[in-house]
């Protein structure tokens, strides 16, 4: 081929001909690839924009941090229920299937904050957070193994990350509405004591503060529904199982991944790695606050700190192009660990920075835990398998709170009493630390199990 002839070539190029090429994607599976990685997007919106809701919920109704921690468990709980009946269904019937359930069910619980902020209860907001994570779990555990499904196995990884750079920009999206749309324009967070106020002062900024917190959430179900139009009217690729004795294939499929260490390890590589993250972008301002920084500017470092997780994501992905994912893996892990150590460590700002700088090197750990986790599983094996790293999520209800009760020790504050010179705030970082320290070991030997068959990046 000629010079020439090459750079016609090169030049006549379009998008979909690079992404065929360089993610190992027919032209027939790039439209369902696209509206595939619109969902990572969706499920990260909905996470960042109900974590502040914690404290929204604390203040308008009233509630003790216990209480208000239900915000969380309902969340991550309907995660943890849903995962593996989800699998199951997926894999009787199809992953498009399982995703318009999902979807259904997301835009439903989405909804139900309308007749939520009518009835004022907490309950309700629960139930409907419940319900919307409900379709969380069926997006998931579809999308994932899905995106894995779309092309060859030497790409897995790196499409997978692809795909997974569209979650940290709808976290970043969740963030900036539920400060500027939400929080913002609280009208109990004007207050310095909402509960002296008489009672019908109460009642009237509560149903105004529920209506506000309710609004983000009605138009995201309106907005779900017009994303379950666009799927069920594309011919999306679909894998079906018609075996009669599904059941048993299903039982056969699970004592399979227990027999497999390298699942098994990655399954709690994957729950330690969820929570060293909600304990990173949530204790980030309790941290703050032990160096005297207001919880506003507290916000602005987490914005940053999701920035970078937005911008690791995409050098991660570009990386995976000439390093192996587990080897990708053991490094940034090794470097978030080291990250972690200093926050530990560093009582001042420098610290801070530390957890912020945290977020880059957790960026790929999720996609490539999950794909290096159901690396040479049939596609059986593969739907069940993904339900247990879904279920992991449920690390993020877990360790956040044994976190707190590290920084409730001694008291409310968070540096009643200092250890070795350092504040209990900074200890409870040890969390974390261990976490990553785990994820370094799973990369270099846990994933590399030679008792299952790998995934070859």
């Amino acid at each position: 081929m000629t010079t020439l002839n090459l750079a016609a070539k090169l030049k006549s190029k379009n998008y979909g001909q690079i992404l065929t090429e360089s993610m190992s994607i027919s032209r027939n599976n790039i439209i369902p690839f696209i509206l595939v990685t619109l969902l990572f997007g969706l499920w990260g919106f909905a996470n960042a924009v109900t974590d502040p809701m914690v404290q929204a919920f604390k203040k308008v109704l009233e509630l003790s941090n216990s209480q208000a921690a239900w915000v969380q468990m309902a969340f991550y709980g309907g995660y943890f229920c849903m995962a593996l009946p989800a699998s199951i269904f997926m894999k009787k019937y199809s992953y498009k299937v399982g995703i318009l359930i999902g979807l259904g069910l997301y835009a439903t619980g989405a909804l139900l904050f309308y007749p939520a902020a009518i009835n004022e209860q907490f309950w309700f907001f629960c139930l409907s957070l419940y319900v919307l994570t409900f379709g969380l779990a069926f997006l998931e555990t579809a999308a994932n193994p899905y995106v894995l499904a779309l092309g060859s196995q030497k790409t897995a990884t790196r499409r997978l990350n692809l795909a997974q750079s569209f979650n940290p920009l709808g976290l970043l999206a969740g963030l900036l509405v539920a400060q500027q749309f939400v929080l913002r324009n609280l009208k109990s967070d004007d207050i310095a004591d909402f509960r002296v106020l008489d009672e019908v002062s109460k009642v009237m900024i509560r149903t105004t503060d529920l209506m506000t917190i309710r609004n983000p959430y009605v138009i995201l179900g309106l907005v779900i529904i017009g994303v379950f139009v666009l799927f069920l009217v594309n011919k999306m690729p679909q894998s079906r199982d018609n075996n009669e004795s599904s059941s048993e294939n299903t039982s056969q499929s699970i004592k399979a991944l227990v027999r497999n260490k390298k699942y098994i390890t990655g399954v709690l590589a994957q729950t330690l790695y969820i929570g060293a993250q909600i304990m990173s972008w949530t204790y980030i301002y309790h941290y703050a606050e032990a160096i005297n920084i207001d919880n506003l500017t507290a916000g602005y470092y987490q914005f940053a700190a999701f920035v970078l997780f937005t911008v690791g994501r995409l050098v991660g992905t570009f990386l995976l192009k000439y390093i192996s994912g587990a080897k990708l893996l053991a490094l940034f892990s090794l470097l978030a660990a080291s990250c972690i150590a200093g926050a530990v460590c560093i009582n001042s700002g420098v610290g801070l920075y530390c957890i912020v700088l945290t977020s880059f090197f957790m960026s790929i750990m999720y996609p490539t835990i999950f794909a290096t986790s159901l690396g040479g599983l049939s596609e059986e094996e593969a739907k069940i398998g993904s339900a247990g790293l879904v279920m992991g999520i449920v690390g993020g209800a877990l360790m956040p709170k044994l976190q707190g009760m590290i920084i409730d020790i001694a008291g409310t504050g968070v540096a009643d009493i200092r250890i070795m010179g350092l504040p209990e705030v900074n200890l409870s970082f040890i969390l974390p630390l261990i976490s990553f320290a785990y994820i370094t070991w799973y990369a270099l030997y846990g994933c590399k199990d030679k008792s299952a068959t790998k995934l070859q990046f």
